[in-house]
């Protein structure tokens, strides 16, 4: 088993911190704790991209029938996980984890179950290789059948926006006609602070990740057919609550494969 590092902070472990999770280490905390001492509204970025991420599950499986995942970028495990959202209103789901950072692997693996009825599994792969995620994948999803592709926060470590856009095509390219994606990430141009707190997090020697403008990551969606509303602000995709909710700095969609 891979040592893990407890004298470094980790980006995984970070976001588990924001979000209220268990899965971290004094020094996770202390990185955490700085970054909100510049952008506090961190914690709420962490937060609504969960509850997007939930929404949209939901709708992928009580709206448009979908029974597939396939998660490229787990990260932690923390609460209401793909498989746990999607297998709650149908059991019978299939989840496909994909990560390559063994301390997120071993947590998976130890805390992630399937209900009797449907299937999780894990693949130990990188996101630079599509094909043989897909591959890895079509072990447990029959990849004829319509899948949603779930990206929550991962393209941003991606450091060249092409490169990112042609992993999403790739990926897609696997998929069936009337497949999904699901995807939210960081967004530039909303708010200074954000910004200026995450390119001093860039520069401390953590695995960076680079906020987007917004038209960037509806560029991720080409050749979709976008679910209403479209690419907004997280919260404002389909909230459960009547009140207008506060646009963030993290924006997403769903888009589905014609």
């Amino acid at each position: 088993m891979t040592e893990i590092d407890t004298s470094v902070p980790h980006s995984a472990r970070i976001w588990n911190y924001w979000l209220g999770g268990k899965d971290n280490y004094p020094v996770d905390e202390a990185a955490g704790d700085a970054y909100t001492a510049v952008f506090p509204g961190i914690v709420t970025i962490a937060r609504s991209s969960r509850a997007f991420l939930g929404r949209t599950i939901r709708y992928l499986v009580e709206e448009a029938g979908v029974r597939q995942f396939l998660d490229v970028g787990t990260g932690l495990p923390t609460v209401d996980n793909t498989h746990e959202v999607a297998q709650r209103s149908a059991p019978e789901s299939k989840i496909v984890y994909v990560d390559n950072d063994p301390l997120v692997l071993a947590h998976a693996r130890a805390l992630l179950t399937s209900t009797p009825e449907g299937v999780t599994a894990y693949e130990d792969l990188s996101l630079y290789d599509p094909e043989r995620i897909l591959q890895a994948a079509a072990k447990t999803l029959d990849l004829t059948r319509p899948t949603a592709l779930i990206m929550s926060g991962i393209l941003g470590h991606v450091a060249d926006y092409d490169q990112a856009r042609e992993l999403v095509s790739r990926l897609l390219a696997g998929l069936p006609s009337g497949s999904y994606l699901s995807l939210n990430e960081g967004s530039r141009g909303t708010d200074p602070d954000y910004e200026h707190a995450q390119d001093s997090y860039n520069e401390t020697g953590a695995v960076p990740y680079f906020l987007r403008p917004i038209e960037q990551i509806t560029g991720y969606f080409e050749g979709l057919e976008l679910v209403e509303p479209g690419i907004v602000s997280v919260p404002l995709w389909r909230p459960d609550t009547d009140a207008t909710p506060t646009p963030i700095g993290q924006h997403g969609g769903v888009g589905r494969k014609p």
